[in-house]
């Protein structure tokens, strides 16, 4: 089976085909190591646990035409017929959708002197009444919810509270427990009531994707135009989407409502280029590894016809079928094995290269190993029918047609 010195001599005796099968082993290590472990990444940003209950919260904006309108007031009715709607669990006003790609984000110092002031890191920044936890289903592991009575209608105004997510807590106290602490914004005062285990923000592609704040300001009567949230299950979502217009307008029909959507609907949009990215480079490693395995399944199928009578002889003289077949099986590993090793120090060098200039993570030696291992197998499939065939040719037809 080894015969690797007639088999490297003959591969130098003709180098225009193996070096060409060579760089395109080379290329494709290289790209395919760093586009897999791209798409790794982006399926793992995809599938972060946002800490929501995204297929179970309605979201829609609302916009009142009458100027005669006492918006706080028609807040707090729009709340009241919400909530009364059949199968809604809870409702809240809102200033922000999560993972819309749009909103509010804010920071927090730690001292009303500025000149020692320690700021928090930028975080994504919520406004709800009390059941805006039980609204977004996340989960408080310290502290407690705020009540009713603390609900305030505007940042200006004292008793401002906050929760605030684990990661965010981390990022500022370490592992001292944050709740309890008087934390600053502009002139405001704001009391850290408690901590919810994840709360992801409103952009996606963020680095602070994880470190969100809830403020007791119950948002929706600040203006003409107001966000909500409600929360209901699963099958009763579709009911519901024409259960709030209907209702809402019942009440008062001078207004416009809509984008109202899921959170979950919401979150598609907001990955829909990851999505693409991820499609794109998945049939960008599939058509490399199709074209690799074409290219050697040409250049076995060539040498077979340039070296019939070759194998006749050889099977004249007593070579079996699996001597000729591991002869090209040989020759395949020697080029993908010299490929593979120069492949991956490139695919190193392109990984550090998108590393700085994309902020992408280390491309870990995993991927280019694998990607090797998996070219060993795409190209044994390859090689093993052509070198098959060539096996079964018979002596004297192999030294007939020479």
């Amino acid at each position: 089976m080894l015969h690797i010195k007639p088999i490297i001599s003959s591969l130098l005796r003709s180098k225009s085909g193996p070096v060409l099968l060579l760089l395109q082993i080379i290329l494709s290590v290289a790209i395919v190591a760093n586009a897999s472990f791209i798409i790794h990444e982006r399926i793992a940003l995809m599938q972060r646990d946002s800490g929501i209950a995204e297929e179970e919260i309605l979201t829609f904006s609302l916009y009142n035409f009458d100027d005669r309108i006492d918006n706080a007031q028609q807040n707090k009715q729009d709340q009241r017929i919400l909530a009364a709607l059949p199968n809604v669990q809870a409702v809240t006003s809102t200033n922000m959708i999560p993972l819309s790609d749009s909103g509010w984000s804010d920071v927090y110092v730690d001292s009303p002197d500025k000149d020692i002031a320690k700021q928090t890191p930028n975080f994504a920044f919520y406004l709800g009444n009390e059941q805006m936890l039980d609204t977004l289903g996340v989960k408080l592991i310290e502290g407690r919810n705020f009540s009713a009575e603390e609900v305030i209608y505007s940042l200006t105004d004292a008793g401002a509270q906050a929760i605030i997510s684990l990661p965010l807590a981390k990022a500022f106290w370490g592992d001292e427990s944050p709740v309890g602490k008087t934390m600053y914004a502009g002139d405001s005062s704001i009391k850290i009531i408690g901590v919810v285990e994840k709360l992801h923000g409103a952009w996606v592609d963020t680095d602070n994707f994880e470190y969100s704040v809830i403020q007791n300001v119950d948002f929706g009567g600040e203006g003409k135009n107001k966000s909500y949230m409600l929360r209901a299950k699963k099958e009763h979502i579709p009911e519901l989407k024409e259960a709030i217009v209907k209702a809402l307008h019942q009440d008062n029909p001078n207004r416009v409502i809509n984008q109202i959507k899921t959170i979950a609907e919401y979150k598609a949009s907001s990955y829909r280029h990851h999505e693409l990215m991820v499609a794109v480079l998945t049939l960008m490693v599939v058509l490399l590894l199709l074209i690799t395995s074409l290219g050697l399944t040409g250049m076995v199928m060539f040498n077979i016809q340039r070296r019939t009578k070759q194998i006749g002889t050889r099977r004249a003289l007593g070579a079996k079928k699996r001597d000729i077949i591991s002869y090209f099986m040989v020759e395949n590993y020697l080029i993908c094995i010299v490929g593979g090793v120069l492949g991956g120090l490139l695919a190193i060098q392109l990984g550090q290269q998108l590393m700085k200039i994309y902020s992408l993570p280390m491309l870990e030696w995993q991927y280019p190993a694998l990607t090797l291992a998996g070219l060993f197998v795409v190209t044994s499939l390859a090689v093993v029918v052509p070198a098959t065939r060539a096996a079964n040719i018979s002596p004297a037809t192999a030294t007939r047609s020479a």
